[in-house]
């Protein structure tokens, strides 16, 4: 299984967010820093999202996207997508793959377009709320069924998707497995997260066969030691 040590920039800092609230900020500090400290620990690739365009705001992310992309480590990344302008330009600052997530559920044709030109360099990111995908940033909850969603991704030609329980994400209340299981079934490589507490969420994943993991808050909090789960996974 493999694990994405997360770094979110909103406004040029690395910050977890409590169930993606804008208010609700952890400051984490210089996101190259937490890069680099991530690759020292053994990352075999960063999940990097740029949160400020998440939510509509402009916070120069590709200049820390292009910093991060230099200490060699692949970069999948995400936030803020919203045309092929906005995908190309992720890709030249250095991204190595790309993360869909609002724009696939309003602009499907941008998904397909996507898919068509980069191939398996697009994921997509399905973030759920009740079952329901969530968008723009997580403040709005479309009238779509995440795990219909899936299985569309996946019939585009769609190979691996992030799937993020919107309800759990930065709480450390646990991984949502029986979910996480159930999107697995749509035929994609699911990345789980939101939630994950420690290394029994990771043991329980990789059971079940879940194809990788994205670690966020229990990292930057030592809850788990991630040269250590990095091995063991």
């Amino acid at each position: 299984m493999i694990l994405y040590p997360a770094i979110d920039v909103l406004g040029g800092r690395a910050v977890r967010l409590l169930y993606g609230k804008r208010e609700a900020v952890t400051d984490y500090g210089d996101p190259v820093d937490c890069a680099r400290r991530w690759a020292d620990a053994g990352a075999k690739i960063l999940h990097v999202v740029d949160l400020s365009g998440a939510f509509g705001e402009q916070g120069g992310f590709d200049r820390v996207l292009e910093h991060i992309a230099k200490l060699g480590v692949p970069v999948q990344s995400g936030g803020g997508l919203r045309s092929m302008e906005d995908i190309h330009r992720r890709f030249r600052a250095g991204a190595d793959r790309v993360v869909l997530g609002t724009v696939c559920v309003e602009h499907p044709e941008i998904l397909y377009e996507a898919v068509e030109k980069y191939g398996s360099k697009i994921v997509a990111g399905i973030d759920s709320r009740d079952g329901r995908l969530a968008v723009r940033g997580w403040t709005q909850t479309a009238d779509k069924d995440a795990f219909e969603f899936g299985c569309e991704a996946k019939a585009l030609g769609v190979a691996d998707a992030v799937f993020t329980d919107v309800g759990r994400d930065g709480a450390l209340t646990g991984v949502n497995l029986a979910d996480t299981v159930r999107m697995g079934e749509t035929g994609l490589n699911i990345i789980a997260s939101g939630g994950i507490r420690g290394i029994d969420d990771l043991r329980a994943l990789k059971e079940k066969g879940v194809y990788g993991a994205i670690l966020g808050r229990a990292i930057y909090t030592g809850r788990i030691d991630l040269a250590a789960a990095i091995e063991e996974m």
